[in-house]
Parts: C-alpha cells; structure tokens; sequence
C-alpha cells in the first residue's frame, strides 16, 4: 500500500457540506486526499485508528481498510473507481474492476455520528456512481445515477457527504450499469462502528463480501451478461485454496459480518461451533430476538453478522453449504456418468487421443491426481491439509481456534495438531453387521424389492 505519511493529514481545503453528490473543480481537486492503493490480494491488519473518535477495528478478509485524513472534523475518504487485476487464487487472476487497486474495494470504517466526505474518481472507460447500502442519507447522496446525481463520467471526480447515523454493517456499490460493473468486482464493505467503543465489543471483529464471476477456463475476463450459470464462486473475490483462515484465540467473542453481492443467496455453515445472529444492514438484532444456529442463508443485497465463542480448538470449515460453490471452474450440463462402464469406449478413444483419461465414472474425486489445465484456471476441487487432498474450492475458508495467541495476532498458525486419540481413523478389527433398511439391496448389483404402493395419495 502507498504511504500514508502524508496521507493522515489535516489538510487544507475541500469545500463546504453539499445536499447532492457533486463534481469537484479542478481547483478542488488539488486539494482533495490521496487515494491510497493495495496490490496484495492478502489480509492486512486492522487499521486502529489514527485520529478521530475511537473504536474496535474490523479485520478484512484478503482485503484492507481505506486510511482518511481529518479535515475540519470531517473525515475525508479518497475512492478511484478503475480497472484492476485480482489473484483470484494461485494460478489464477482476473482482469476486473475495482477501486484503489483491488475487488472489493478497502473496508471503511468510521464511528455513529461521523461527518464523512467522501471523494470519487472515475478511472473507468465508462460512467459510474456509487451507492451507500443501508445508509440513511439525503437523498441527493443515495448515488442512484440519473435519478439522485449526475452520473460520474470518466476522468470526473465527485464528493459525497452525509452523517453516518447508525452503527451498523453496510456495503458501497455501482448503481450504474450495475450488470457489468458489480458483475465486474465493483463493491466493498462499510462498517460504522457505535459511539461507545465497549457496545457490541466483541475480541475479534471480521468482514467481507461474496460475490461470483463467470470466467471460461483460459480466459481473464468476467463474462458480465452472465445470470445463473457462474462458475467462480469467491469470498472478497478470492476462491479456495487462495482464501486466507480466520484466526482467532480460544474463548474469544468472535464477530464475522458477510455481505452479499452476487446473484443467488448463500448458506454459510460452521463446524464445530454454533452462533447467533447478531446483526443485519437493518442494524442490530436485540438478544432477546436471536437464537442458536450453525447455518445462515445470506440472501442477494443482505448483509448478516455472527457471533460466537470460539471454545473448541482446531481448525474448523466455514463455508457455502451449496456444494457446487465450493468447486472452481465447474462445467455445466455434464452427464452424470457415475456407474457406467465405458472401459471399451476408452480403449477405443485412446486409439485416437492417446493418453485419453475416464473421468467419472467413480465419482467426481481426483484425489492427488492432476492433469494438465488450460492456462489461468483452477481445479475444480483443491487444497492440501495435513491428511491429505482438502477437495474445496469458491466460496470455503477455515476458523483456526488456538490457545496461547497474542490479542492482536492474526497471523496463520499453520495446521493444528490434535491430541492423541481424538482423530477418525481406519477399523482393523471385525466390521459389525450393518442393518439396512427393508427392501434396500442386500449388495451391490442386486435389485432392490418393489414396494406396492396403493393408489392415490394414501401410498405416499
């Protein structure tokens, strides 16, 4: 990232409050904050804040929090929206848009009760504007283009500014040409932290966004007209393995805010815990309002946040519970081919393509396998762990539960290791006999009973 030395300012100049999102005169624009950028695709540490009221800060997943300067009381943000190139994972990048370098774009945080001013620059071919998700605003600083503001064409600089009235987790976003610049990696992740830094204090404090592209095996670029048929599915626009873990302490609060901006909902699920919902973009949910669970449905423009007590030390899956977005680069309108002896096919194919693989017909697993792929695509499943081939991809990452880690150490502490006796392991000994269910197949190959159902809706 840039250097903020000169950066964390107060600085001179940026023009008085506004009613409407507003472009910036060229005089103005000499005087408005740098636009830090990130180049990394990792997770950086939180960015406790320099000035300003304080508060808990947020850690972004393979993401960043956006520095400012104070200006007059004000803290001033500095947004450039334009094209960038994104390590979706190891072996794999893609030619998206984004803002200050990366997609998403740089977390921002700021306290309840903040003046912000916010400055826009478009460095894309095309017009933009942004939305604040979940603000309460005045309707001229809504960022719907024609109907709140002018659109911000290229090369133009805008500034926003309005009071962030509720604590709470929001996002930011295009509402111009929506269909191809989210669906290009526009978006990023908003939190406004309470007036008092001890409400909702949690020990550990996490973000980010799911959102999915369409890009064909040996191509770079998202196919933005896509509607259904997405095959990378990604957290902050990484897809496992190139997800970082979620490290945390042994009985620490832990909070993780997902936001969601793709096409379809989500169903985030955890192992080895169980949690509450504790917040929407709406705000927060009351205690006497939640209840236990280990899955949450994130629908298309929600925003939900989680909380639990990391009790149990491990390392623990965290991910989409819709299987097909936990793989990369999926094929569609595959036939299923699980059971088919096509052995003689084989031989024959091999004949004609020598070194010809089956796939297939055993099941989808590749095991250690690997086989040659087009250039920048990923396997469909992938990962190593310390049992073997992991098999995930998209929309899966890890909660690492440790004892002994410092407050503020995120650091990955690689695989864990559990005690003696605590992992599955293969029966030696005699298999006890297995019951199986009246008129189930004594074996493989052998028919299963009819069942006679009588007619009507009775036999169901």
């Amino acid at each position: 990232m840039t250097s903020r030395r000169n950066f964390l300012f107060n600085g001179a100049g940026a023009g008085a409050a506004m009613v409407g999102a507003s472009l910036v005169s060229k005089a103005a624009a000499a005087a408005i904050p740098e636009a830090p950028v990130q180049n990394g695709a990792g997770t950086a540490p939180p960015l406790s804040p320099p000035n300003g009221r304080p508060y808990n800060p947020v850690v972004t997943l393979n993401g960043w929090t956006l520095p400012w300067r104070m200006k007059d009381g004000v803290k001033e943000f500095h947004l450039v929206a334009e094209p960038v190139v994104r390590e979706i994972a190891p072996g794999m990048k893609a030619n998206l848009w984004g803002y200050n370098g990366q997609s998403p774009g740089p977390t921002i945080e700021v306290v309840e009760g903040d003046r912000v001013r916010i400055f826009v620059t478009n460095k894309l071919p095309e017009a933009t504007s942004i939305h604040w998700h979940g603000q309460f605003l005045p309707n001229g600083m809504d960022g719907v283009a024609g109907l709140n503001q002018p659109a911000i064409q290229p090369g133009k600089t805008f500034v926003y500014e309005f009071v962030a009235r509720y604590a709470g987790t929001f996002m930011y976003h295009p509402h111009a040409d929506e269909m191809a610049q989210i669906g290009m990696g526009m978006m990023g992740s908003w939190v406004t932290h309470p007036k008092d830094p001890r409400q909702h204090a949690v020990d550990r404090d996490f973000v980010f966004l799911l959102n999915a592209y369409d890009i064909e095996p040996g191509s770079y670029t998202p196919n933005v007209n896509e509607m259904l048929d997405f095959n990378i599915w990604t957290i902050n626009s990484r897809a496992f393995p190139g997800t970082d873990p979620m490290v945390v302490r042994k009985d620490d609060r832990v909070r993780i805010r997902m936001g969601n901006l793709s096409m379809t909902n989500h169903p985030f699920h955890i192992h080895g815990h169980r949690f509450e919902i504790t917040g929407t973009d709406g705000g927060w949910v009351p205690p006497a309002a939640r209840w236990p669970e280990v899955t949450v449905d994130i629908g298309v423009g929600q925003m939900r946040a989680i909380e639990f007590i990391a009790d149990a030390p491990g390392d623990w899956a965290f991910h989409c519970h819709k299987s097909h977005h936990t793989m990369n680069a999926m094929g569609h309108q595959v036939p299923n081919l699980i059971g088919v002896d096509h052995s003689g096919v084989a031989r024959k194919i091999n004949d004609l393509v020598p070194g010809y693989m089956v796939m297939g017909d055993k099941g989808g697993s590749m095991g250690s396998m690997r086989m040659p792929l087009p250039e920048n695509t990923l396997p469909m499943m992938d990962g190593k762990g310390p049992f073997g081939e992991i098999e995930m991809g998209g929309m899966f990452t890890m909660i690492k539960v440790r004892e002994g880690l410092a407050r503020g150490d995120f650091r990955d502490p690689g695989w864990y290791r559990q005690p003696p006796g605590t992992v599955a392991r293969e029966w030696t000994g005699p298999a006890p006999e297995a019951v199986r269910a009246p008129g189930a197949a004594a074996s493989p190959g052998e028919p299963v009973a009819k069942v006679k159902r009588g007619g009507g809706h009775g036999g169901h």
